[in-house]
């Protein structure tokens, strides 16, 4: 298991190598000057002169990305240049909440999404089976803007029962976390389901309930239990969608999450912003991908990490 754990931690850092190529490339693809952004149209050139070069924005595009690389071995992300602050102050504010909203969507996609594959499964082309299938395929098509808006028109405009957006009570993640779990749920739903009619059908079940077991056990004991790898590796992608979902969740709440500082950060062509939130979020992906591959044996005894 440690052998398995010090390889896969290695691997990490090949990942978190590409995801910085590919966020440092997009970024300079984007148009626009920092400088411009930072100073005002109206500034004159001696003044954008002098932030680029305190930014080192006038260096070649290859020594910003070798001098962004050295400094973010060495834990140091870079400093701001909206806000002047350092970028990994900026991510310790803000990454909380998102990582909060993620836990409670994907417990919300969790509640949703396996209750409704095990009710599709177990009584597979009833009408419950293709209410869920048809639930399933609406949640997976919805935007997440759409859908955020239309909660707030509902719940918050005419039922007034959950602030429009904001925060600083435990009610103001109700509506982002359900908006954010809808699309999660659905997915969840839909591989819940495949998987428990392919463990439904294996041998051990039919002679689970030629025992006389009650269907519950059968169901959550036996078959439910051998259908969670594939729901697992649902669950771990699911959980780094929604860190990348949240961008557009806490933009449409006005949460003070991490979405929102790497959009502020993409609009003010904020470069260490948006290089330092990509690489905090790609980091938490892989760490939470390896968590569920670890969970792995939890659920199923024949795996081994050796």
């Amino acid at each position: 298991m440690i052998a398995y754990i010090t390889r896969r931690l290695l691997l990490i850092a090949p990942v978190l190598l590409g995801v910085s190529i590919g966020s440092f490339a997009l970024l300079q693809l984007v148009p626009g000057d920092p400088a411009m952004i930072l100073a005002g149209q109206e500034a004159t050139e001696e003044v954008l002169t002098r932030i680029r070069h305190e930014h080192g924005l006038d260096q070649p595009v290859p020594v910003q990305f070798l001098v962004y690389l050295r400094n973010a071995v060495r834990g140091n992300l870079g400093i701001s240049i909206q806000s002047r602050q350092p970028v990994a102050t900026l991510i310790a504010q803000r990454f909380p909440f998102t990582l909060r909203l993620a836990f409670l969507a994907i417990l919300v996609s969790a509640a949703l999404g396996v209750v409704a594959g095990i009710v599709a499964a177990t009584r597979r082309n009833s009408m419950l089976d293709l209410a869920a299938l048809l639930g399933s395929l609406v949640g997976i098509s919805l935007p997440i803007f759409w859908l955020g808006l239309l909660m707030m028109l509902v719940f918050s405009v005419r039922l007034q029962w959950f602030p429009a957006g904001g925060s600083g009570t435990a009610t103001h993640l109700v509506l982002p976390a359900l908006v954010l779990g809808a699309s999660s749920s659905a997915v969840i739903a839909r591989m819940t389901r495949a998987s428990m009619l392919e463990v439904l059908r294996q041998d051990y079940v039919r002679t689970a309930r030629a025992k006389g077991l009650r269907e519950q056990i059968v169901i959550y004991r036996h078959a439910l239990k051998n259908a969670m790898i594939p729901i697992l590796t649902v669950f771990g992608l699911e959980f780094g969608y929604n860190l990348g979902g949240a961008v557009l969740t806490e933009t449409v709440f006005s949460l003070p999450g991490l979405g929102r500082l790497i959009v502020e950060g993409i609009f003010a062509r904020d470069y260490p912003v948006v290089q330092g939130a990509m690489l905090v979020v790609a980091t938490t992906f892989v760490l939470v991908n390896l968590l569920t591959d670890i969970a792995y044996a939890f659920f199923d005894p024949r795996i081994r990490y050796e």
